[in-house]
């Protein structure tokens, strides 16, 4: 009896080929999210399992958003505009860790000079520079390479931006006028110095 009982566990414990492989790619795109640290859409997820399908990764991306789900923990698996993804810590879970977070994103002076672009936009290059001063340049250099701030062209200088992966880095809304509000409303009093 006790050999019939171990040998249903056993067989109950492996998997058929297709679902083996299934829970692997899921593992293969968890594992992407949380190395990436950023969206991801769903090219890049597709290269990461190696298919051409989308569908099928998209299919793949829908089981994992619903298995987090399921799970109830503090981490979540949000699908953004333009078919990304983004797995990230639930923002009701922040205030409470957020002390044993290593390092910032930046360090005060770009944050400072993103933050101003942020509410102020769109802004003249000129502006940022005549407010934050000559080293806002190198501010917004790297800001741009980051890929959190656009320039475009206006007139003879350039108006800067932020952009879509701003937004969902710092879990904002993408309409401009709505993230404005929002970000009045995070920091208060805090923006009220007039450009």
């Amino acid at each position: 009896m006790q050999e019939t009982n171990n040998q249903a566990s056993n067989s109950s414990m492996k998997l058929e080929p297709s679902e083996a492989k299934t829970k692997h790619n899921l593992a293969l795109l968890e594992a992407a999210l949380y190395v990436a640290g950023r969206p991801l859409d769903l090219n890049e997820l597709a290269s990461v399992v190696n298919s051409r399908s989308k569908k099928k990764v998209q299919k793949l991306v829908m089981r994992l958003v619903h298995e987090y789900f399921e799970k109830n923990t503090s981490l979540e698996i949000l699908e953004l505009k333009d078919e990304r993804y983004v797995l990230q810590l639930k923002a009701e879970f922040t205030p409470l860790v957020r002390r044993f977070v290593n390092r910032p994103l930046l360090s005060s002076g770009p944050l400072k000079t993103l933050s101003y672009i942020a509410y102020r936009q769109p802004i003249s290059q000129k502006r940022v520079i005549e407010v934050r001063g000559q080293h806002a340049y190198g501010h917004i250099k790297l800001l741009k390479e980051m890929g959190l701030v656009v320039a475009e062209p206006s007139g003879r200088s350039m108006a800067l931006k932020t952009t879509d992966y701003f937004a969902d880095y710092f879990g904002l809304v993408h309409d401009t006028s709505l993230m404005k509000k929002e970000l009045k409303r995070i920091f208060g009093d805090a923006l009220k110095e007039e450009a």
